[in-house]
């Protein structure tokens, strides 16, 4: 099924953004934006099925997939993703359209929908990123470690993993594959993981697009995020998507995690405040200065806050990990066609 389905290009005044579409017959039309370390392939085992009742496009963001390569200003947080959405939308003639973001892909999402209400039918948010940053917070209010920055973004990347995709090492790729997106007991088929892999790789490794720039500071863990680079955009340096709770539109929201994520967790295997915790960071000062960070607490905080001033939005716990979406296709095409087409 996979082959009916072809990668195109569109040049916009911004870049040349690779994309898969199918179901242009539909007139619903749904927006699927990846996350971090992947491209849109990680969507397209559910094209066929999506197809079937929605106009779906996927396509790979900048620095990710077979788009440009261009840098990241991460004092923008996600905006220039999200402008680069903004001119493949109008590109295409899309006014209006539902859009799932998957991790990074939530962030971005959530950014879309803050400058561009108007557009955002529905918001779907997959293992979103932490609204109010990834690392380098604590509570469920998203209170900054001080400094602004400490032991998020670029610094904050997996080594392992960096090492593995520039050496192209398909082993050590394929663990780290199934340690970080998977359940324990998941297992893809060669075919798949070849294409998940490759979109893995297809990462752009360069100061400004990825991880990025990072300082060193005495303060524990000892870094800090910088100002370029996809991972700097996630930090609470920059992120700041407080304004979506203000907007006069609100879009209703439907949040999907998965129960075994180990990425985006009250106990995520990313953050040193976990790291630490459990003894795999040296020098940890304790849970009074740099506690783990309760992600899903503050996911589940910031939507609450959504929904007091005017919004709506559902929570579904699918089995699985980061890409449950993937682990377990039927419950989450069920799921998600559900919303999209209520």
């Amino acid at each position: 099924m996979l082959e009916n389905f072809k990668q195109e290009f569109i040049t916009t005044k911004r870049l040349t953004t690779a994309y898969y579409r199918g179901g242009q017959e539909h007139s619903k039309k749904l927006l699927l934006i990846h996350g971090n370390m992947s491209s849109s392939v990680f969507f397209l085992p559910l094209l066929p099925e999506l197809s079937k009742s929605f106009d779906t496009l996927i396509p790979d963001l900048r620095c990710f997939g077979h788009s440009d390569s261009l840098p990241i200003d991460a004092t923008r947080g996600f905006q220039d993703w999200t402008d680069d959405l903004k001119e493949l939308l109008d590109a295409l003639g899309w006014e209006t359209c539902t859009i799932l973001g998957w991790s990074l892909g939530g962030g971005i999402a959530m950014e879309f929908a803050i400058h561009h209400s108007h557009r955002v039918e529905k918001l779907a948010l997959l293992a979103p990123c932490p609204p109010y940053g990834f690392g380098g917070t604590m509570n469920e209010d998203g209170i900054p470690i001080q400094p602004l920055g400490l032991g998020s973004g670029a610094g904050a990347a997996n080594k392992q993993l960096l090492m593995a995709v520039s050496a192209q090492g398909k082993q050590v790729l394929s663990g780290l594959l199934h340690s970080f997106c998977f359940s324990a007991f998941f297992h893809l088929d060669s075919e798949t993981e070849d294409m998940l892999i490759e979109g893995l790789t297809s990462m752009k490794l360069e100061d400004k697009m990825y991880p990025g720039d990072f300082y060193y500071t005495v303060h524990w863990p000892h870094l800090l995020a910088g100002d370029h680079g996809v991972l700097n955009t996630m930090s609470p340096k920059h992120i700041n998507l407080k304004p979506l709770l203000d907007l006069k539109k609100k879009p209703d929201i439907l949040w999907i995690r998965g129960t075994d994520d180990v990425i985006v967790s009250d106990f995520s295997t990313l953050d040193f405040g976990h790291l630490g915790a459990i003894g795999m960071v040296p020098g940890w000062p304790g849970p009074s200065v740099y506690p783990p960070q309760p992600m899903i607490a503050q996911t589940r905080h910031f939507l609450e806050l959504y929904e007091a001033g005017g919004g709506h939005y559902v929570e579904t716990v699918m089995n699985g990990g980061h890409a449950c979406h993937l682990e377990h296709p039927e419950h989450f095409l069920y799921t998600l066609s559900a919303f999209v087409a209520s």
